[in-house]
Order: structure tokens, then C-alpha cells, then sequence
């Protein structure tokens, strides 16, 4: 089964929906197999009292509240039916994540093919069972997870109905610095719950995701922006267009690459095989019932001889005819 690429859009469109238009063409010129976004209700996400992430504050208003942020990011639903018929016209697959309660009764309208959840509900019961009632897979991020709340929240969704589980390793900074990126927690997850796993992306640059193909992911999330340069809380850790094409381009090659896992020699590399290899032949002029020796004998390419794995069988052994230099021995 291919790897499923998620380009996340999130709120980059910066609340425009002339710009998330842009990053539904964009993603699927790109070759991503689906566009994410995020809805929410920003009075339903948010205590007026909660502040930004350090990222956050960085990259966006200094003065501003997390809640007025998310104001300003905020898409109407009438906005999300439009992206998903804008994105059936564009051949790609629509998702989006939803915050809170009522978003999840919205998207649930919108016959998506599985829920994408973000690290941020995995202790939030009510939205675990909310979510698992609608019987739908889901593909859940886990990132400042412990084992045993990656644990509770797959026993909770189990317990209320979810559909297939797969688990995404994830580390929640933005940019994620490269010694917190622990890919190999991958595959402890896949190790103790026995799920699908895949890779939720923060770094900077395209590497990480492609080793964690290589190491087994079949679910690959990574943030993508028109522009880095724009104001938002996560242009700067985010792939522009280009950079996401180079990253499915290579998720594919490494994907063909990964082969079936029988050690067998390739229909491409068959045609070298005589070149390369080796045969026994006269190390100088052989007279017939001359004894075969290490003084009369050697090991050269071309393959299409006796194979020198056969070497001691032939020494001591008396030549059935003459032989010229570096002429293929006979049986």
C-alpha cells in the first residue's frame, strides 16, 4: 500500500480563502495525496486567558492573544465546503482536523475518508469519544505523548467504536530541532500497539520524513506554506511548493526503492552478471595431461566459464586437451 502524504496546510491561508485555493492547487501539482486544514470555533478552542507558544509569539503579533490569533485564522464552514469541492476538482484528498465538539459534528457532514487528530487532543475525552463514535479511522498525531497516553487515548477510541487506528510519531516544536526528532520512536510505537505507524513533521528541510519511509512509515504529515515569508505562526517551519514536490518525488523513489525484501538478483542488474563474475582460465599455455595447479591456472572475468567457486575440484586434476593463455577451462 503507497504511503499516504499528508501536505498540512493548516492555517497558513492566513484566514483567506483565496489563498487556501492556492495551497489546494499547490499541493496537488506537488503529488500529495491529500490537503489538510484545521477547523475550529475560536471561542470553543480557546480560554481568553491562553497564551501563545513561544513559536507562536515569534512568528506572529506581539500583542496579540492566542484567541484573537485564532480569530484571525479562523475559516467558516461555508469556506471548508467550498476547499473540499475545490479539491475533488483538483484530484486531491480533503481533510481537516477539527478543535472542538461542534467542528467534529461539521466535518462529519463533509464524508471525509478518515480523521486526522492532532497531538493536542489526545487527553481530551470528550472529543476521543466523539470522534471514535462516528466508526471512521483515524490517524492520530502523538506528539508530548507518553506511552501510557498514547495508550488510554487508543483504548478509549477502541472502546467507542473508531474505525482502523494509525499512529503518528510527532515532536510538537516548531521547528522541531533535529536531536528531539527521536524517529526511531516510530518504531516503538509500532512495536507495542501493533498499529500502523507513520511520521507527523516539524523539522526544517525534507530528510526526516524520507528516513522514516525508509524505516516503515505509511503515513507522511508535513506542513507546507506558499511563502515562508508570510506572518503566521507556522510559515517558518513549513515547505513551500516546490520543496513538498521534492518531498513526495523522493517518498516515491524511496518507496519503489524499499522492493519486496527477497535478496534475488534485479531484472535490470541480470545482464551483468557474466561481466562482472569471474572463471577459471589458463594462467599461460596448458598442454593436454598437464596437471591443473595454482602455477597453471587462474581466476578472470568474463562469467561464462566455470565458476571459481569451483576451484579446488579442478587443481591435481589433469587438462582433457590444450589450452591457450587466459582460455576458459573445460570440464
Amino acid at each position: 500500500m503507497a504511503v499516504k502524504i499528508i501536505a498540512e496546510a493548516g492555517v497558513n491561508h492566513n484566514g483567506s480563502l483565496e489563498l487556501a485555493r492556492q495551497m489546494v492547487a499547490a499541493a496537488a501539482e506537488a503529488g500529495a495525496d491529500y490537503i489538510k486544514f484545521q477547523t475550529f470555533i475560536p471561542e470553543k478552542l480557546v480560554a481568553a486567558s491562553a497564551q501563545k507558544a513561544d513559536y507562536q509569539k515569534q512568528n506572529t503579533r506581539e500583542q496579540e492573544s492566542q484567541l484573537d490569533m485564532l480569530r484571525r485564522l479562523a475559516l467558516r464552514q461555508e469556506d471548508f465546503r467550498e476547499l473540499r469541492e475545490c479539491c475533488h476538482q483538483h484530484g486531491i484528498g480533503f481533510l481537516s482536523t477539527p478543535f472542538d465538539l461542534d467542528s467534529i459534528v461539521f466535518l462529519d457532514s463533509l464524508d471525509m475518508d478518515f480523521w486526522k487528530l492532532p497531538s493536542g487532543e489526545i487527553t481530551n475525552l470528550p472529543y476521543l469519544v466523539k470522534i471514535a463514535g462516528t466508526g471512521n479511522p483515524i490517524v492520530i498525531s502523538t506528539g508530548m505523548c507518553e506511552l501510557d497516553e498514547v495508550r488510554q487515548a487508543i483504548s478509549c477510541l477502541e472502546g467507542h467504536g473508531a474505525g482502523q487506528i494509525s499512529l503518528l510519531h510527532c515532536n510538537t516544536e516548531y521547528p522541531t530541532p533535529m536531536e528531539d526528532v527521536n524517529l526511531k520512536a516510530m518504531l516503538t510505537l509500532a512495536e507495542v500497539f501493533h498499529l500502523p505507524v507513520g511520521y507527523s513533521d516539524h523539522t526544517r528541510g525534507i530528510e526526516i520524513p524520507i528516513a522514516a519511509v525508509a524505516m516503515g512509515a505509511a503515513v507522511i504529515e508535513k506542513h507546507f506554506t506558499l511563502d515562508r515569508e508570510m506572518e503566521g505562526p507556522d510559515h517558518k517551519a513549513s515547505l513551500e511548493p516546490q520543496e513538498l514536490e521534492e518531498l513526495v518525488s523522493s517518498i516515491r523513489n524511496v518507496e519503489m526503492a524499499m522492493g519486496t525484501g527477497e535478496k534475488r538478483p534485479s531484472e535490470s542488474e541480470r545482464k551483468n552478471i557474466n561481466i562482472v563474475r569471474k572463471s577459471i582460465v589458463a594462467k599461460r599455455p596448458i598442454k593436454r595431461g598437464e596437471v591443473l595447479s595454482e602455477e597453471n591456472l587462474t581466476v578472470k572475468r568474463p562469467g561464462m566459464g566455470i565458476s571459481p567457486m569451483r576451484w579446488y575440484e579442478f587443481l591435481g586434476k589433469e587438462a582433457k586437451r590444450d589450452f591457450v593463455e587466459d582460455e576458459m577451462i573445460e570440464e
